[in-house]
Order: structure tokens, then sequence, then C-alpha cells
């Protein structure tokens, strides 16, 4: 017969609870310590190899400008940060200071590389508006806002420790719900404004074009941005899920900063090469990010 402070299976229930406590927190630390940075890493060098073409002729045919600038740093500020990651995971240091460093290094690099993205899609969405300079301003003031907001929030609430007593030691991080939770909601918002505005030109163009809606939708690049908000629906959903802690160390807030970069980049080489290919007619629906300034008419 079971004692009153033991479990139905027998074993002691402060120890069972303390058991199954440290299995958790061991695989809150293997999964992003040991599985996330290389499953990113994979997933950097599909893609890369897959347009590998594409990249290097854009690279070495188009001409340097900001965008480009913008292009490079969202495109391979990545592969850092998955080094760092590696890194940290491979060769861990037993100096705080020094972990705590690679830590808001990796964070830093994080934030640039999706500001990176985000302006690639601002740009984007500035273009489909005609180049609508109050519109531009609006959105880079309110991508700035909430860049800054998530540095602020990031940097003021991670939680740094290392570790070498437990099953797996080395540099570990760790956010509150709150700082886990903001972030993705800015953003989340950020981007909700961006497909609606985008959705705004799609219905206007629809309706003076006549042509089938999925085409429209293609030409204006929605599934881009609906990816993208999608990632953030879910880092902003999850959480409130009563199921959250069992599922916290696979919420894909890991892999938004990649495929944002890769989604960002993705749909300005296909832009780019698009706009090679066109007729004067069609510029207005296939421009070219990378060759935007203010001496521009094709717009």
């Amino acid at each position: 017969m079971a004692s009153p402070v033991s479990g139905l299976d027998g074993f002691p229930t402060h120890l069972r609870r303390r058991t199954d406590d440290v299995d958790g927190d061991i695989l809150n630390r293997f999964i992003p310590t040991y599985f996330c940075p290389p499953l990113n890493l994979f997933i950097q060098i599909y893609d890369y190899i897959c347009s590998l073409h594409e990249e290097w002729t854009f690279l070495l045919w188009s001409r340097w400008t900001k965008v480009k600038v913008l292009y490079i740093i969202a495109r391979y500020v990545p592969f850092l940060i998955t080094t760092v990651h590696l890194y940290l995971a491979v060769a861990p240091d037993e100096n705080t200071n020094k972990c705590q460093i690679l830590v808001y290094i990796i964070t830093s690099l994080g934030l640039i590389s999706l500001t990176c993205s985000e302006c690639l899609f601002v740009l984007r969405t500035y273009a489909l508006w005609n180049k609508s300079k109050i519109l531009l301003v609006a959105m880079l003031s309110s991508l700035f806002a909430v860049t800054v907001s998530s540095f602020i929030i990031s940097f003021t609430s991670i939680i740094i420790s290392y570790s070498t007593g437990s099953a797996i030691p080395g540099c570990h991080q760790s956010f509150g719900s709150f700082s886990f939770f903001m972030p993705f909601t800015l953003m989340f918002v950020f981007q909700l404004v961006l497909v609606s505005l985008t959705l705004v030109r799609v219905i206007r163009s629809w309706r003076s074009a006549r042509r089938p809606l999925y085409a429209i939708l293609l030409k204006h690049n929605i599934f881009y941005y609906a990816c993208g908000l999608f990632l953030s629906a879910v880092n902003v959903l999850v959480p409130l899920l009563p199921f959250f802690d069992s599922v916290s160390y696979f919420l894909p807030e890991g892999f938004e900063t990649f495929i944002l970069a890769i989604l960002a980049t993705r749909m300005h080489l296909h832009l780019w090469h698009m706009n090679q290919h066109v007729d004067g007619s069609d510029t207005i629906v296939w421009i070219s990010m990378s060759d935007m300034s203010p001496a521009d008419r094709t717009v």
C-alpha cells in the first residue's frame, strides 16, 4: 500500500516531482542548446544551396545601394548567430562575464537581422504604395519603436547562468514570461499593419485589373508577409495555452529570426530577377527594391 507521501507508483511524491523538474530542466536546456543551432544551420545552408545561383547573380550584378546592404545583413548575420550559438554549445566557458557577453551578442545580432528583414518588407510595401513618403516615415518610425522596445525588454530581462553540476553544463539563458511575450506581440502588430496595407493594394489592383485574385496575391508577395505574420502569431498565442510549459521548448521563437531573413531575402531575390525580365508596363508590379532611390521614376 502506498504511503501518504507517495504517488500511485509508490515513489515518494517530493522525489518524483523533483525528478520531473530535473527532466524538464534538462530538456529545456538540451533542445535550445544542442538541437536548435544545428537545425537552424541546416535550414540556412539548405536554403542557401537552393538559391545559390540566384544569390550570386544578384550579388555580382546588382548595383550597390542601401537596400543591398540591408539584404546582405539580413541574409548573412543569421549564419554568424548560429556560429556563436554552436560555440556556446560545443565549447562552453566557465567565465560568467564572457558567457553574458556572448548571449548579448546573440541577442543583438538577432534583433539587427530581424530589423533588416522587416526593412525589406517595409520597402516593398512602400513601393506598392507608389513610394508614399508619409507612409514610409510612419512605417520606419513604427519599426524603430518596435526594435528599441525589443532591445530594452530583452536586455533587461535576460537571466544568464553557468552550470557545471547539471546533466548539461554550460552557459544558459532564460527569459521571463513578459520578455518572451511582449517583443513578439509588438512584432505581430507591426506585421499585421504591413499585411493590411498590402491587402488594400491587392484589393485595389483586383478591382481595377479584373484578374484572378490568386495571381494578384502572388504578384504582391502577400504569402511572404503571411508566413512572417503566422510565426509571430504562434509565438504570441501559444504562451496563453494551458499546456505552454510542456511545449515551450518547441516554440519557433528561435527560428523566427532565421525564417524571416529567408522570407525577406527570397522575396527580394524574386523581385530583382523578375525586374530583369519585365516590360516597362509591368514595372509597377515587379519593382526591384534594390534599385529604389529618390531619383527613380518607374513607380
